[in-house]
């Protein structure tokens, strides 16, 4: 089909553009190279298989916002196809009669998918389009309280229609090309769709169908040459970094487990995140993978309920930063802006909750989250700016080994009631579980009924169960997502030496917060553990016939702990306890989607950041609107939170810990 000037000037054009797109590739991967640690690519079969994986049934975008998730894939999809599809476009110009795929069965599947592919990417593309320039969307916006990168929100818009034209003027052409190939040479079956538009155009002679096919062969494909060496810039860059991010991000043992800091470093000069180049490389990577979707901020409760902070805000920050900075940072330049006034604002670092709702929802792997506990770390260990409420926190645990800061004993919640009968490690060396009653447990109100009601429970069951007492101290948990890991790293070494001097068959713990720690970190230092939760172990009581209860028909609604359900998986446990004792009534948001109580990430100890509302207390109201007669929670943060919403607001739905509910029907 092409005279040997257009071969020529074709060769040559794609040269150029693959040469500018690979400058561009360079640099993007030289930046991302500049970052800590290492991408991971072994086991690379396994790796492999997940990033096609991600690419291929695009399950991960299909999280939220289903239909529209499916015009997102049916562009995916035909784009991957239209590799293909170019490829045999390519040959069919360069080379006379040729037919790609040959004329056998192969070749009609493959244009029965190309002809339906082609108008569903168009028709999915129409919708992106008419979704942000005309209806406007508002999902697609990022509140003015936010810290945002100058003109950032006009580059989105221009970038989103350079992308979205290119892509309805690249399979648009190609499409019409087939369509005056079909008024030429007759209607194919195959290909009913293009057929039909073909219909349209059988007034053309032969001669100027050509000319019209020769024409729409150079517009679809030129413009593909024209795009690629803008791809590597542009948002539509997430159709393969997405499935790199997945494929090359460190293997976490639950959704936010943070990596330790080696103190004992001779050349450790820097503890956290506080320039971009401090950042690892699977989070400048992230930054390249982003689709600006704003899925992040739909789900983060800072975000909801007035804050400073979005997720996806980070992600484009970080994104634009390195976009305009791109060369001299892959060089190895040094940076002077800091993050807090390049990626995020200060009061936004410190509304996170690291409920980690933005790492779950994310349809392209990205980890905002510990972005920004990095960052804190910086601000803790390195500047000594956090906010002033956590310093009583820190003396606590470094003092008393608790955040309450409290000098007693912490075996009195087992003391004050004389029909239980606990004892420590010491009087019961035999022990076949240990009970990690944890800091709430020990000094606080709630806490302590919720310690009472479980062991009133493994009392019931009869369980050979003992608790460290005076000897067990805080997780470090605070410490650690609050910034300051040098206690933590304190906190942990001791309480690993303890558990395994020990040396405990089973841990099991009232508090998420304590779970992660004690089963995700401690491997870290040293400690691996058996450690369940109170609910996954009254579960296990139930299915032995251990507990006998009786049941009632009071209407209850569950709410997920962050830190049990998001980072460490556990739905069902709690679910399967209460399917005993009552009737469950589900919130909106509940399971994977749960919203946070608003404790987590060290907020227990500090202010809440200034919003519209707190956390708190849109969570209760969303128990309150189902109509329950009990929220039951999982976690002593989220019943002091959840208690302290219901006084706040007059309401009428009663808080109770699992274990509390439990206790009544044994």
């Amino acid at each position: 089909m092409l005279s040997l000037i257009e071969k020529i000037l074709f060769v040559l054009l794609t040269v150029a553009s693959v040469y500018l797109a690979y400058n561009r590739f360079r640099l993007m991967f030289a930046a991302i190279n500049r970052g800590q640690d290492r991408l991971y690519f072994t086991p690379f079969a396994k790796r492999l298989l997940t990033g096609l994986s991600v690419l291929f049934t695009q399950k991960t975008v299909f999280k939220k916002r289903p239909l529209l998730s499916f015009f997102h894939a049916l562009i995916a999809w035909a784009f991957i196809l239209y590799f293909l599809v170019n490829i045999g476009d390519v040959l069919t110009g360069f080379i006379a009669d040729f037919h790609f795929l040959g004329q056998g069965a192969v070749a009609r599947w493959y244009h029965l998918f190309t002809d339906i592919f082609s108008v569903a990417a168009i028709i999915g593309m129409l919708v992106f389009i008419v979704r942000r320039f005309v209806i406007r969307s508002v999902e697609l916006n990022i509140r003015d309280n936010v810290l945002l990168n100058e003109g950032a929100q006009a580059k989105i818009r221009r970038d989103s229609l350079i992308v979205g034209l290119f892509i309805l003027a690249h399979i648009g052409f190609r499409f019409l090309g087939e369509s005056f190939a079909l008024a030429r040479d007759g209607s194919d079956s195959w290909q009913p769709l293009a057929s039909a538009v073909a219909v349209m155009w059988s007034g053309m002679s032969p001669p100027t169908l050509n000319v019209m096919l020769h024409i729409s062969w150079w517009l679809a494909l030129g413009l593909i040459l024209a795009f690629i060496p803008y791809f590597p810039s542009s948002k539509h860059a997430h159709l393969f970094m997405g499935p790199l991010n997945f494929m090359t991000r460190p293997e976490r043992s639950a959704a936010g487990t943070m990596q330790r800091l080696d103190f004992e470093a001779e050349d450790a000069e820097q503890f956290g995140v506080a320039r971009p180049e401090h950042l690892d490389k699977t989070q400048l990577l992230d930054a390249f993978a982003c689709i600006m979707c704003n899925r992040c901020q739909d789900v983060c409760p800072a975000y909801q309920t007035g804050k400073e902070l979005s997720p996806s805000a980070l992600e484009i920050n970080k994104r634009l930063f390195l976009n305009q900075n791109l060369k001299i940072f892959a060089e190895g330049a040094e940076t002077e802006a800091a993050m807090t006034d390049i990626i995020l604002s200060p009061s936004a670092l410190w509304a996170c909750t690291s409920c980690a709702a933005c790492v779950e929802v994310c349809p392209v792997g990205n980890e905002p989250m510990l972005d920004i506990l990095n960052i804190r770390r910086d601000k803790v260990l390195m500047e000594s700016d956090f906010p002033k409420e956590l310093q009583g926190a820190y003396n606590g645990m470094e003092r008393n080994q608790n955040p309450w800061n409290m000098n007693e004993d912490r075996l009195a919640w087992a003391k004050s009631d004389p029909e239980l009968t606990v004892k420590t490690v010491d009087e019961n060396p035999d022990f076949d579980v240990l009970y990690w009653v944890g800091c709430a447990g020990a000094f606080e109100t709630k806490g302590q009924r919720i310690a009472r009601a479980f062991a009133k429970i493994l009392n019931k069951a009869d369980v050979n169960f003992a608790v460290l007492g005076n000897k067990e101290s805080c997780t470090g948990d605070s410490a650690r997502r609050s910034g300051n890991e040098y206690l933590f790293t304190m906190m942990a070494e001791q309480n690993v030496e303890l558990l395994n001097s020990v040396k405990p068959k089973k841990i099991v713990t009232t508090c998420p917060h304590c779970l992660h720690t004690i089963k995700n970190e401690y491997p870290q230092f040293g400690g691996n553990y058996e450690v369940v939760h109170h609910t996954e172990y009254i579960r296990q009581l139930q299915e032995q016939g251990a507990l006998k209860e009786s049941k009632s028909d009071q209407k209850i609604t569950y709410h997920d702990p962050c830190y049990l359900g998001r980072h460490n998986k556990e739905y069902e446990a709690p679910r399967s306890v209460l399917a005993s004792s009552g009737q469950i009534v589900e919130m909106a948001r509940h399971g994977a989607d749960s919203f946070c109580c608003g404790a987590g990430g060290g907020q227990m100890w500090k202010e809440e950041e200034n919003g519209t509302e707190a956390v708190r207390r849109e969570r209760y109201r969303e128990g309150a609107a189902t109509q329950a007669d009990v929220m039951a929670t999982a976690c002593p943060f989220c019943m002091i939170m959840m208690t302290d919403a219901k006084n706040e607001t007059e309401g009428r739905l009663e808080v109770r810990d699992i274990a509390e509910i439990i206790a009544d029907r044994v």
